[in-house]
């Protein structure tokens, strides 16, 4: 047995030991909720724009639920895997968390599964969006989405807007993996051709030469992929190279023009059509009450879809906690997360009971001007997608 496995195993036996003493959750008139997001670090920008959200959502209902005070314990794994692992013991041994939440990668979700397997604490995952995470334990549950869900929709668009071979370049870790098979996968069904598949790594990216060799291949379709903090690098080094101006349309899901960073990418993405879960530009009333309520509040910042997933899943630990009548013992609690229901700013979503993975509407979105900024302007939906995995 490895040294690193030996060590795993210790550490979550020792999560175990020292999560028995002490007030069973069920009694406890505080409910911790520890959040482990990435404040600093090459993902700090996922991790400002999930407390963000969850802070908002505490600021319109309130910090209590079912009779007890809620509590935000957060803590920053400045997006590495080790510190995630050891904040996650950490919070549940000596802060005595109800539940856990965050994760602003894959690898950072995957981190804890043991732990909170072995403690039997729920753990909601607000960002990390490879498929498969949430069957690695039984505690997680998954408010975010996955890549396959957000990216078969622009596939089918794409092939019926008579586009026939495409490139895909994506970051080379688990999402990007997931969207770029579930592309090419869909897009062939469909009769279209993936010409090539391209993979940047994910630390320290540089495009250039990726985009270079899709240029050359000269297809109908670029599908891009990269997490929403390096999307502004992405977008400004396609325009240099003139793509969309060689006639090259640029799709996928909608991570590589973020919300948060569009406007900066300037007047040169308008008309670029992606698939996504979430808009600023979502028509609904309470979205318009959340843009407005989340840019007071952080100073004009306008939120994605990661400010919505710390948004929503607050909302889903409130809902489990009160539909528990208070106890928040982790067999309990996370039983509660199965089958909630309710109205995001980013539409209708549920927790589908059988997975505990989420259920949404993914909308196709075109850039255009509004009101002097740029937004995506949703123009089709595709209802109730679930993570085809």
């Amino acid at each position: 047995m490895s040294i690193n496995r030996r060590l795993l195993i210790a550490a979550t036996a020792l999560v175990v030991a020292g999560a028995a003493p002490g007030a069973p959750a069920a009694a406890q008139e505080t409910v911790k909720v520890g959040l482990i997001l990435p404040l600093t670090g090459p993902q700090a920008a996922s991790g400002r724009q999930m407390l963000a959200g969850a802070r908002l959502f505490m600021a319109h209902n309130g910090d209590t639920v079912a009779g007890k005070k809620v509590e935000l314990v957060v803590r920053d794994d400045t997006g590495v895997a080790d510190q995630t692992r050891r904040l996650a013991q950490e919070l549940i041994v000596n802060d005595k968390v109800a539940v856990i939440g965050g994760f602003g990668l894959t690898p950072l979700a995957l981190a804890v599964g043991p732990i909170i397997t072995q403690a039997r604490v729920p753990a909601v995952i607000m960002v990390a969006g490879t498929g498969m995470i949430v069957g690695t334990s039984p505690y997680f549950v998954r408010v975010s989405f996955t890549l396959p869900q957000q990216t078969i929709p622009i596939a089918q668009w794409a092939s019926a807007n008579g586009m026939k071979t495409a490139v895909s370049l994506v970051s080379d870790y688990g999402p990007g993996l997931d969207a770029q098979n579930a592309f090419k996968t869909r897009f062939e069904q469909l009769g279209g051709r993936v010409v090539e598949q391209l993979r940047a790594p994910l630390a320290a990216p540089e495009f250039a030469p990726f985009l270079q060799r899709a240029k050359d291949l000269k297809p109908d379709a670029l599908m891009l992929f990269v997490p929403a903090p390096q999307a502004g690098q992405l977008m400004r080094q396609v325009l240099d190279r003139g793509l969309i101006q060689d006639g090259v349309r640029i799709i996928g899901p909608g991570d590589a023009l973020d919300d948060e960073a569009l406007n900066a990418m300037g007047d040169g993405v308008l008309g670029v059509t992606t698939s996504y879960a979430y808009s600023a530009a979502h028509d609904s009333a309470l979205n318009r009450r959340f843009v407005a309520d989340f840019r007071k509040a952080n100073n004009d910042l306008r939120p994605n879809l990661i400010g919505v997933g710390g948004y929503d899943g607050m909302k889903a630990i409130y809902m489990a906690v009160e539909k528990n009548k208070g106890n928040t013992e982790g067999p309990k609690l996370i039983e509660s997360f199965k089958g909630l229901s309710w109205e995001s700013p980013r539409g209708p979503i549920s927790i589908d009971p059988q997975t505990r993975d989420i259920v949404q509407n993914i909308y196709i979105r075109r850039v255009e001007r509004k009101d002097g900024e740029l937004y995506h302007i949703e123009f089709a939906v595709f209802e109730n997608q679930k993570n085809p995995q």
